[in-house]
């Protein structure tokens, strides 16, 4: 039976609200998103409403605007509207009116007030055959997400475009999202919002190196602590949109959803077309807005835990020269460190003894591994650890047996053969895994090796954007969201046939990130560049949407393989730790005192990970740091601290010079300021470049703690590996408020500290 059709429903969780207005059969209307409101009583909901109608302005239409989840035309709003589309250029403004209203299953009053839940309205536009359904979710993390579904009752009715867009208040003028490209993914960059429209198109077929990520709108000036920041967050992995949008009454929404591609989406009757899950994250400082996401992603149906094998992943070790002995030489060596898992990557297949040839002949290379995988992983699996393989399944070279068996499965936008595909990239065509024969192929091939061999990740590329993405077998017409559909459904059966097996997302590195792919896979590759300089910045705003066990951080060789830059092992093992622990450097080059110092980072990590990989992200404000795209960062401060805030691990990173010297005070947020708090600097391995120990760390460190009137210039030589210096205990009050000295350090280094409640 449906509920009375003029209601408000209340929604808090986890320190926010969300007061939904769904009056008078109009579509839902979001009143308040942000702070918690408290108890509210019906009087009290109705009043906020109210307040937050807008005036009808001179020469404006004589009702005020409204805005709902769905932005109409109908309502006189004057931006981008929630739904476009048309039957052959007619019935393109749809009128709907809410038929019913549930919250979790059930109906709701006049007024409902309750925690977390899933609110959804049912909708018609009787006169246009078209029935909408909008749910709309506050999560116990106080995340808040709405998706849309769209069911054509009529004649065929296309579908040009759906999104979903949340109100955020007018003194949020300030906006941050991310660029990038390959090898340099995530750079945020802040504008000021003003009259008009910011718009973040992707078009590449997949996240893209250079997606939004999560796009901010805050109050001027907000940092990783302070000031109000709302966010959203279009959880999709193929075209997008992000956007934010003022209008001249002084509205302002920020939303998204799926970017369709011309006739990508025609109904017929009874068919329906559902977009993607928008999310939106409010918080003060954005560690917050990222906690909420962090949070969500730990409560999944299947977290992935803070319990990540050490993983050895042999690309940069052997490239395509899959010589059995030198990679049982390989295993032997990282099983010694405490390795735990060995990932065999890209060349193990079919014709692949280069980029140009076999992608997409998912049977293993008698001429590479005459005896098959089998000797590999009874070797990896012997020595303890688990064995992971490298597949790119939506990626094809034309010079491949799949390719010329079925040149018709190959993406283009003209059908009619090799002469009419798009440009190459990478040597290589995407394979439709929309059509059924092609999917097939990928899963049967995939399922096979799965079923022969023990493994138990799969690291999955997916090495090129979707140019001209057509299905050859519908005369040429766009294919993205049948090929986005279809890989996820791929994904998903492959897990449900394989019990406990672990997806890393790999894109080119960092270009399939968003939280509908993560709903699937266990891990994201954060970059393939992995110079611990760069990981410095693209870790840490992978992290404003992904908590840092989703992030493959992994320790290179010497001489970063993209960048050329060399740096000492402390700097890249000290940048890796706080991730999923990996390493990708050839074993067999290491010096004996290399390996002795990896051991130990790698003896410091698994003793560590569950407070690494558990706590609550912390990123410090600190003046001549990385603000969040102001200026370029000469110093990270940030850390982990537990959920009942008594223990941490705060990392101190020097990325640039500092035009001060010494350095601001360090500070440490997150930790309880009414609590009492050891603080103890901690040396894994070799001393970091030029130290100068502050006095705070104890006259009998050994470091050279200088006395009163005798400064040291430069740290001594000794190797300290896993030194634990005596430190201070001091109140929460001073570390998070005032803070303390850090170290003189050259540019390029880190040092630990451990954080204990007294």
């Amino acid at each position: 039976m449906n509920a009375p059709l003029d209601r408000l429903v209340h929604l808090r969780a986890a320190g926010v609200s969300v007061l939904v207005d769904i009056s008078a059969g109009r579509l839902p209307a979001i009143v308040h998103w942000g702070a918690d409101l408290g108890e509210l009583t019906a009087a009290d909901a109705i009043a906020t409403r109210d307040a937050s109608i807008v005036q009808v302005p001179p020469n404006g239409v004589d009702v005020p605007v409204r805005l709902s989840v769905l932005p109409e035309l109908n309502a006189a709003w004057p931006g981008r509207p929630g739904l476009s589309g048309h039957r052959a250029g007619r019935d393109w403004s749809a009128r709907f009116t809410v038929t019913s209203v549930r919250l979790d299953g059930a109906g709701t009053g006049q007024f409902t007030a309750a925690g977390a839940g899933a609110l959804v309205a049912e909708a018609v536009d009787e006169q246009l055959a078209l029935h909408l359904s909008i749910e709309l979710e506050l999560l116990p993390s106080g995340l808040l997400r709405a998706r849309a579904r769209l069911r054509n009752d009529g004649a065929p009715y296309t579908v040009d475009d759906l999104v979903l867009a949340f109100p955020v208040p007018g003194e949020a003028t300030e906006l941050l999202d991310c660029a990038g490209r390959w090898g340099k993914e995530k750079v945020p960059q802040r504008t000021i919002l003003g009259v008009g429209t910011h718009l973040r198109e992707n078009r590449r077929g997949r996240t893209g190196a250079d997606a939004a990520g999560a796009l901010h709108l805050g109050e001027p000036g907000f940092t990783f602590a302070s000031g109000r920041v709302w966010a959203v967050h279009t959880a999709y992995s193929g075209n997008h949109v992000h956007y934010a949008e003022r209008i001249s009454l002084g509205l302002c929404v920020a939303g998204g959803g799926e970017l369709l591609l011309p006739g990508e989406i025609c109904l017929d009757p009874g068919q329906e077309y559902a977009g993607p899950w928008v999310y939106g994250s409010y918080g003060e400082g954005l560690d917050e807005v990222a906690h909420r996401f962090h949070a969500m992603l730990r409560a999944r149906a299947n977290p992935v835990g803070p319990h990540r094998p050490v993983t050895l992943n042999v690309w940069e070790a052997v490239y395509f020269d899959h010589d059995l002995d030198r990679l049982r030489d390989l295993a032997h060596r990282a099983a010694a460190l405490g390795v735990e898992r060995f990932v065999l990557d890209d060349g193990w297949f079919g014709a692949r003894r280069d980029d140009r040839a076999g992608l997409g002949d998912w049977v293993v290379s008698p001429d590479a591994w005459p005896q098959g995988l089998g000797p590999l992983i009874s070797t990896v699996t012997g020595l303890g650890m688990q064995f992971g393989l490298w597949f790119e399944p939506e990626m094809v070279n034309p010079d491949s047996d799949v390719a010329r068996a079925h040149p018709e499965w190959i993406m283009s936008a003209r059908p009619g053969g090799p002469a009419g595909w798009p440009v190459e990239s990478r040597f290589q065509q995407v394979l439709n895994i929309g059509i059924p024969g092609a999917y097939a192929h990928v899963r049967d091939q995939m399922d096979a090796l799965l079923r022969e061999y023990d493994i138990s990740y799969i690291k999955w590329d997916h090495n090129r954007d979707l140019v001209e993405a057509g299905d050859q077998l519908r005369g040429g017409s766009a294919g993205v969201h049948a090929q986005t559909r279809a890989y996820y459904r791929l994904v998903d059966e492959l897990k449900a046939r394989h019990p406990g097996l672990e997806i890393e997302s790999c894109s080119s590195g960092g270009a399939r990130v968003d939280l509908e792919v993560m709903q699937r896979c266990d891990r994201v590759w954060v970059s393939d560049c992995i110079d611990p300089l760069e990981r410095q910045q693209m870790n840490r705003w992978t992290m404003q949407l992904l908590p840092p066990e989703m992030l493959g951080s992994h320790i290179a060789s010497g001489r970063s393989h993209t960048t050329g830059r060399v740096h000492s092992l402390s700097f890249r093992a000290g940048t890796a730790l706080l991730g999923h622990l990996g390493i990708e450097w050839d074993l067999a080059r290491a010096s004996e005192a290399e390996l002795d110092e990896l051991r130990r980072w790698i003896g410091y990590y698994k003793a560590h990970r569950e407070l690494l990989l558990t706590g609550d992200l912390i990123r410090a404000d600190v003046p001549g740091g990385d603000g969040g795209g102001r200026e370029e960062g000469t110093v990270n401060v940030y850390g982990v601290v537990s959920p009942g805030r008594d223990q941490a691990i705060f990392f101190h990173a020097t990325t640039g010079r500092s035009g001060q010297s010494p350095r601001p005070r360090m500070r440490l947020p997150g930790l309880d300021p009414h609590r009492r708090y050891q603080v103890t600097p901690v040396i894994v391995g070799a001393m970091p470049g030029g130290l100068v120990p502050p006095r705070w760390w104890g006259d009998d460190s050994g470091l050279g703690v200088p006395g009163a009137n005798e400064p040291a210039y430069g740290a001594p030589a000794a190797d300290l590996s896993s030194t634990r210096l005596p430190g201070a205990v001091f109140p929460g009050s001073v570390l998070v408020s005032t803070g303390v000295q850090p170290p003189l350090l050259d540019p390029e280094n880190v040092v630990l500290f451990e954080v204990e409640q007294r």
